[in-house]
């Protein structure tokens, strides 16, 4: 109040604000900033920390920061349309009223989600939608297949139970020793505000996989007597992982969602679509934040299958990693730029590889994409959910899950019945769905699988 500030809401919310982000910050310098937001709140509405403090006090700019929803929507592609539920479909069809959208299609692994469903893929105009993202930013598989003929996997099973357990952790555990990576001293830790108390966490949880679907896996690929790699034709060792960018990626996910919802006031049935401009600070610095995110979830990747490589002795013959749940910019066949947000789908633009695993029991295929303007360029990133979690858990039995398990060879080393084969689609109808899409180039069937196995909640 000695600084100018109206009795009301908006004392609150600065208080909060410097709590939330400057607790460290030189006394003087918070009160620079405090000054500098009242002297001029319109300049702040759009800033990712300020802005809720700003339209408190110039509450007229709210009705200017209303959008109103098209009356319909545009049409849109939806692949393998006999297996989407009706959730994703009506969460699409809102997606694709924003007066920010340009084109969208829906993969055939698509099911309900927050925002935009799981499977969507949605162009807009100088907009990112956080929640079009994901939370779990930069999520992505990749694979390693090794020179190792299959009998090794049978005769060496035990072994390779071990080298998962000794070189991977889940959920909530970490190593003791982490390895260290570029991505950790990247300047942005420090340039934006609420990746400033991050950084450590970060450092701690790099190397380490997720909860919920995400999974690190042994098994065999098949690679055809053709193939991008000039192996010989053969069956061989492969490693597949799962995961995405941790605590990390989350709270970028949470804030800047909190964010775009201040600034981007849309009907409730819309709300969690709330977009962030480009061309305002909010947006660029969401933009550098989930690249920030993106890199991250690669090097984890990079650190486990370096790892395994190590406890293997060996050097992967091939490598394939593509990553969903981001945004890329990019042209539409007409030259028009947009921003495609990739919920849960593959980019699959000609000739750009990527990886779409089944279940724990089920294949998994090296694709290759065929660029194909009604996707957008993308594809299915795996089989989708057949049944929620909670309906997993009341349906399927371990008993069920141990038959199916042992029907198709694979131990499991965690994992819990929200993630049975069974709560899956078929891969191979979801597969049929989108031939137009892609081209399989090899063939890959888990056999040793690792999951979480404590009770973190899903970060998928």
């Amino acid at each position: 109040m000695k600084l100018g500030y109206p009795e009301g809401r908006a004392i609150g919310m600065a208080i909060n604000t410097v709590h939330r982000h400057f607790r460290r910050s030189e006394k003087e310098d918070i009160y620079t900033m405090l000054r500098n937001v009242l002297a001029d709140p319109r300049a702040y509405i759009n800033d990712a920390i300020w802005s809720k403090v700003a339209l408190e006090l110039v509450p007229t700019e709210k009705k200017s920061l209303v959008h109103q929803l098209n009356t319909q929507h545009l049409e849109y592609r939806i692949y393998g349309a006999g297996e989407i539920d009706e959730g994703a479909r009506n969460q699409m069809e809102i997606a694709m009223k924003l007066p920010v959208t340009v084109a969208g299609a829906l993969m055939p692994d698509a099911h309900q989600g927050y925002g935009l469903p799981i499977g969507g893929v949605l162009a807009t105009r100088e907009a990112v939608i956080p929640y079009g993202v994901g939370v779990d930013i930069g999520c992505r598989m990749c694979f390693s297949a090794f020179a190792i003929d299959a009998a090794y996997l049978e005769r060496h099973r035990s072994n390779l139970k071990q080298v998962l357990l000794a070189n991977t952790c889940f959920g909530r555990q970490t190593f003791d020793r982490p390895k260290e990576h570029e991505v950790l001293d990247r300047a942005l830790f420090q340039e934006i505000a609420v990746l400033k108390p991050l950084q450590g966490k970060a450092a701690q949880q790099i190397g380490s996989s997720g909860s919920g679907n995400h999974f690190v896996e042994f098994g065999l690929v098949e690679v055809p007597a053709e193939n991008e790699w000039q192996l010989p034709q053969g069956t061989y060792l492969g490693l597949l992982s799962h995961s995405g960018s941790r605590g990390l990626g989350a709270e970028i996910a949470r804030h800047y969602t909190r964010v775009a919802k201040q600034v981007c006031l849309l009907p409730g049935e819309a709300a969690n679509l709330a977009w962030l401009d480009l061309n305002t600070a909010a947006g660029q610095e969401y933009w550098q934040a989930m690249n920030l995110a993106g890199d991250y979830a690669s090097a984890c990747h990079q650190q486990i299958h370096e790892r395994i490589a190590q406890a293997l002795g060996e050097r992967p013959a091939l490598r394939v990693e593509n990553h969903h749940n981001f945004a890329w910019r990019e042209e539409l066949g007409d030259g028009t730029e947009v921003i495609v947000h990739r919920k849960g789908a593959t980019p699959a633009s000609s000739g750009v590889l990527g990886i779409i695993p089944g279940s724990m029991t089920a294949p998994g295929f090296i694709v290759r994409g065929r660029g194909e303007a009604a996707s957008l360029n993308s594809a299915s990133h795996g089989a989708g959910r057949l049944m929620s979690r909670s309906a997993a858990r009341q349906r399927i039995t371990n008993k069920m899950v141990k038959q199916e398990l042992e029907k198709h060879q694979v131990t499991l080393l965690g994992g819990g019945l929200d993630e049975a084969p069974m709560a899956y689609k078929d891969i191979r109808t979801v597969m049929r769905h989108q031939a137009d899409l892609i081209d399989v180039l090899a063939t890959f069937s888990p056999r040793i699988v690792r999951m979480c196995g404590d009770d973190s909640p899903a970060e998928d």
